[in-house]
């Protein structure tokens, strides 16, 4: 069942929005080589209770942790660890926080140092792939118009799209329906309404999207080795269009 949010429940899912936006800055700011990926965890779990927040993923599902730190040719999930980050590494961060019973998603890619052109191109596609899908987030359209966005952009560029791991709705649970493929045709799926809250995250690949979980259970790798990049915004149905929850600017 789809849940459409009143007013009032986006207003507090922003909140939480906010709080993970912060977070998720102040954690890129920590993420510099030497730096291993479990400092970037202790860091977090500190900073989520000063802000008077919960973590959302730890023990979601049996995760271990707060934080999602997955790099340079991990996907999703990846488990911090005493594993140091290097210059030219890129950082896929992604995090959420439960604010008065709501949830705040979103996630993001960082550089490490100084990164390479084809690596910077990676990020970049990648948050123009967000963009462009949040521009399909209107009244009347489908969800497969926010997936055909996604993917096209992604294709044209000449990367891979993530399949086994998409978008969501999102509200009082971390996954709720519907769920938002970066792949689809426009014009299929589940009809935007106004209230609801998508969950949007391009994930591609600087090569084959194909993909295996690692021994952990959790973190999910390129079978290539090529480098991925993750965004993700938290977008609310509006009759004036996307609003973006995890926007500050």
């Amino acid at each position: 069942m789809i849940v459409c949010k009143s007013a009032a429940e986006i207003e507090k899912m922003r909140r939480a929005a906010r709080i993970v936006v912060q977070l998720l800055r102040e954690t890129g700011e920590q993420a510099r080589p030497g730096v291993t990926t479990l400092d970037l965890e202790k860091f977090v779990e500190r900073r989520v209770a000063q802000l008077g927040a919960k973590p959302a993923f730890k023990g979601y599902r049996g995760y271990p942790c707060c934080l999602c730190a997955s790099v340079n040719e991990q996907i999703i999930h990846g488990i911090p660890s005493a594993r140091r980050l290097q210059e030219g590494d890129i950082l896929s961060l992604d995090l959420g926080v439960i604010v008065d019973k709501y949830i705040g998603d979103s996630a993001l890619t960082v550089p490490i140092g100084e990164i390479s052109e084809s690596s910077k191109r990676l990020m970049r596609v990648t948050q123009e792939a967000l963009e462009l899908a949040i521009q399909k987030v209107r009244m009347g359209n489908r969800v497969g118009d926010i997936s055909a966005a996604v993917e096209e952009c992604a294709l044209r560029n000449g990367y891979g799209v993530v399949r086994e791991f998409v978008g969501h709705g999102v509200g009082r649970e971390l996954h709720e329906e519907p769920q938002v493929p970066n792949y689809g045709r426009a014009g299929h799926g589940a009809l935007l309404k106004e209230g609801m809250v998508l969950a949007i995250e391009p994930m591609l690949t600087a090569g084959s999207p194909d993909l295996k979980v690692l021994d952990d259970q959790w973190t999910a790798v390129t079978l290539d080795g090529k480098f991925s990049a993750h965004f993700e915004h938290m977008v609310a149905v509006t009759r004036n269009g996307p609003d973006v929850l995890t926007r500050t600017e």
